[in-house]
């Protein structure tokens, strides 16, 4: 994404230095017994479930998942398959399964014909792999626009896409989930944008293995009016994403979202599923997810 060097496409080209302060922190906070360690109280009241998201944290792995089982959280968002063994050591979940491989990814996705065959193929396997695993939740992405495609029939072309896949999700037990980007700043031409296409979307679907990652970010982004959507639209959301606007950076006082508020509309509304903090940490790493997970904990 867009909003700093730091992206989900740039992950992995991030070197080591860059998560020295997660990993500090971390392994001081492991070493809990001694009265220099103090111990975030993460979660206590628990009625959401919460996730971290690895790319925007920097570092390894095992540390963020170390952090993460100690405040609580259930699991990390967006884990390749070949790392949920360092998940499962921490008795962690992976809370949403990504499907970008093989060039298919967040301009390059379900609403044109032509992407169908690889894409699907992608999902499938990420399917089996999560059905394995014990796991929920596999990740999408509408695509782009083109001067050659409306929004509309981008839809029919995802409904499409879609309506192939969803019988075997929901025989697997699997939800496919949609993610909602702001076109405005981070993913210019990006077709899910707006949560009305998406709610057009899951209801042109018809089947409870298809649902909308609803991101707060990028809907502040785009169309503000979070909590009466959600309120409205609830029961098409499967999984949340949270992050400061602007700049996608801490739940903190520099930001115009009253988290709180919205975590309790979410959970009124009965949601069983997870929200995953997804926001590139300012300042100390540790402090800013603990500082997060106990803003959302309602």
């Amino acid at each position: 994404m867009q909003t700093s060097a730091l992206t989900r496409r740039s992950f992995l080209r991030v070197p080591l230095a860059a998560g020295a302060g997660l990993a500090a922190s971390t392994t001081v906070a492991a070493q809990g017994d001694t009265a220099s360690a103090p111990r975030p109280a993460g979660i206590t009241n628990g009625r959401l479930k919460q996730a971290g998201v690895h790319w925007c944290y920097g570092g390894p792995l095992e540390e963020l998942a170390a952090l993460c089982a100690r405040l609580g959280m259930s699991g990390i968002d967006l884990v390749h398959p070949d790392q949920w063994p360092v998940l499962e050591k921490h008795g962690l979940v992976c809370t949403i399964t990504p499907t970008m491989e093989r060039g298919y990814g967040i301009g390059r996705g379900l609403n044109r014909p032509e992407h169908h065959e690889g894409h699907l193929e992608v999902i499938r396997e990420r399917i089996d792999r999560n059905a394995e695993a014990g796991f929920d939740n596999i990740l999408v992405f509408s695509g782009n626009r083109s001067d050659d495609l409306s929004d509309a029939e981008g839809l029919e072309n995802c409904a499409a896409a879609l309506r192939q896949i969803v019988g075997y999700a929901e025989e697997k037990g699997q939800v496919i989930q949609m993610e909602l980007l702001n076109s405005k700043r981070d993913h210019k031409g990006y077709m899910c944008d707006r949560s009305r296409w998406g709610v057009d979307l899951v209801q042109k679907v018809g089947s409870d293995a298809f649902k909308i990652l609803y991101d707060i970010y990028h809907a502040q982004i785009m169309e503000g009016d979070v909590i009466a959507t959600i309120r409205e639209h609830h029961e098409h959301f499967g999984h949340y994403h949270t992050a400061g606007v602007p700049g996608r950076r801490n739940l903190d006082e520099n930001q115009e979202l009253n988290y709180p508020a919205i975590m309790r509309a979410i959970a009124e509304s009965g949601f069983a599923g997870f929200v995953a903090q997804e926001f590139i940490p300012e300042g100390d790493k540790v402090a800013a997810l603990t500082q997060a997970v106990e803003l959302c904990d309602v």
